[in-house]
């Protein structure tokens, strides 16, 4: 049955005002999510691109084509729950964060990743108040305790719509620095995930590209391409 998928029964996807926000309704019937919950978004931009997914669905409907309900039932449905235990599991990519690690050699990468990264940990010293250390190889390296306290706080100050996308901002470049930096607005989904391989393109300059690999790469440049745009939503009236 993994196959299945719902067939549409509606006409119009509409957004309305609502007590705490705003919903979505298909021919006046207000949207769940999967475990039943009132679908109730913060920001009439969410809604209307909930609404769009709808509206857009065939004959058949397709979640795959839907990435902003989907982010949206993950709020609702799997953070909300769990709020603090999500922030807990974001903050602690700043113990391990990519920018920290480095290569020994060759020059050429090692260089690479000093002129990519240096400049944004200065970044989250100066605006988070979170000075990282770096390490060569792939040892860990211990991380002042104050700096995982302040990321630690920036993190646990998101709401639940906010976490949904940092998680895969996050998650996807490996980099709490990066995925915060996408949130503040510093720096775009593109360019996030441009200096999150950094390492991966340097391979491929050096051996050639492996499609497979590539295809997942691409497939995670798209997912965290939705993640910024999915923090955006929360913020556009």
């Amino acid at each position: 049955m993994s196959g299945w998928k719902a067939k549409r029964f509606w006409k119009a996807a509409t957004v309305e005002a609502c007590e705490g926000g705003f919903t979505v309704t298909l021919d006046g019937r207000a949207v769940k999510t999967p475990a039943k919950a009132a679908l109730v978004l913060p920001t009439r931009a969410m809604a209307e691109a909930v609404a769009a997914e709808w509206q857009a669905q065939g004959e058949k409907v397709d979640p795959a084509t839907m990435p902003v309900t989907r982010s949206t039932n993950a709020a609702l449905d799997k953070v909300r729950p769990q709020q603090a235990e999500v922030a807990g599991l974001i903050a602690a990519y700043g113990e391990t964060d990519l920018l920290c690690y480095r290569a020994e050699r060759p020059a050429e990468l090692v260089a690479r990743q000093a002129a990519a990264w240096d400049g944004w940990l200065g970044w989250a010293a100066a605006r988070l108040g979170a000075r990282l250390s770096v390490t060569a190889g792939v040892l860990p390296v211990a991380q002042p305790p104050e700096a995982l306290a302040a990321l630690a706080d920036r993190v646990a100050a998101c709401d639940i719509w906010e976490l949904a996308a940092l998680h895969d901002l996050v998650g996807l470049t490996g980099s709490l620095v990066l995925g915060l930096a996408v949130a503040e607005g510093e720096i775009d989904a593109e360019e996030a995930w441009r200096l999150s391989r950094i390492d991966e393109d340097w391979q491929i300059s050096q051996w050639g590209a492996d499609e497979e690999a590539a295809d997942l790469a691409a497939l995670k440049k798209q997912a965290l391409i939705h993640a910024a745009r999915f923090w955006i939503l929360r913020h556009t009236g």
